[in-house]
């Protein structure tokens, strides 16, 4: 099982000191947890399916702990992705291999995410499978010259792309979901209208909440699995996100997914108030 912690923006000058086992694969600097610690660490939560492969947190940072590109977040991104591209060869795999792509930046470079197409096309998606993907703003990231950071997973299984229909993904460099085996990797999803592109119901944090995991559903659906197959979501709330209300619509359609729940600055599109990363076993 792998093992994510989660530590807030404040706490990271004393992270050393709370950080609370050596086994941490996945480290997400976020603005916030529920409870208001500082400090917390999940063993299994996302579940990793047979065959996967979970890379450490990729952080521009070369072999000299000197971070690359500084200043450059395209630069720093598509190194991110070498980087892994480089540690996914060691173990036999590639880029090609990629689930899921789950990217963090600050609002200070929200402008320029878009530069990052093209990085991403020349590099995924080379066996007719684009990863899942999402996109998540912090207010600053693991230490200071760090623009992104990029968590990576893959599997031995080969790939199946799940897509209900929505034409958006033919221009995109990622996927509705994956399917590796018996387990269903899917990107971030907010409330989205997939046909306008719109966002729906701005300041509504119970609407778009329905609206989000309506579009979680209909992944389940494509891939002919069921709601109760949903076995964990990761849920980013923005500062004017009610967690309360993204918390009991997940809970009437889904109430047997696990959940972890922190606070962002903020996400790419401005109008959204929470993303989630679902995750399935379908079985």
């Amino acid at each position: 099982m792998s093992t994510v912690e989660y530590v807030t923006v404040g706490a990271l000058p004393a992270y050393d000191d709370l950080r609370s086992t050596d086994d941490v694969v996945t480290t997400i600097v976020v603005e916030s947890l529920p409870d208001g610690s500082s400090y917390r660490a999940e063993v299994g939560a996302p579940p990793v399916g047979a065959g996967a492969v979970v890379l450490p947190t990729v952080l521009p940072v070369d072999a000299r702990g000197v971070v690359v590109h500084e200043g450059d977040f395209v630069g720093q991104y598509a190194w991110c992705l070498e980087e892994a591209d480089r540690r996914l060869r060691a173990l036999g795999l590639s880029l090609d291999a990629v689930v899921t792509t789950y990217d963090y930046s600050t609002p200070a470079t929200r402008d320029v995410y878009r530069r990052t197409h093209r990085e991403r096309k020349d590099r995924l998606g080379g066996a007719g499978v684009f990863p899942g993907a999402g996109g998540i703003l912090m207010s600053r990231l693991h230490r200071p010259g760090i623009l992104v950071a990029l968590d990576v997973t893959a599997s031995r299984l080969p790939l199946k792309a799940v897509n209900p229909g929505w034409t958006r993904y033919e221009t995109l460099t990622y996927t509705p979901g994956v399917l590796a085996g018996d387990t269903l990797y899917m990107s971030g999803f907010a409330a989205l209208d997939m046909v306008t592109q719109e966002a729906l119901f701005p300041g509504d944090s119970a609407a778009q909440s329905e609206a989000t995991y309506a579009a979680v559903q209909e992944v389940l659906d494509a891939a002919g699995a069921t709601a109760d197959q949903l076995v964990h979501v990761l849920e980013y709330v923005c500062p004017d996100g009610d967690s309360a209300e993204i918390a009991s619509a997940r809970e009437a359609r889904f109430p047997g997914a696990k959940s972890s729940v922190a606070g962002c600055a903020g996400l790419l599109r401005p109008e959204f108030l929470f993303e989630v990363f679902p995750t399935a076993v379908v079985v």
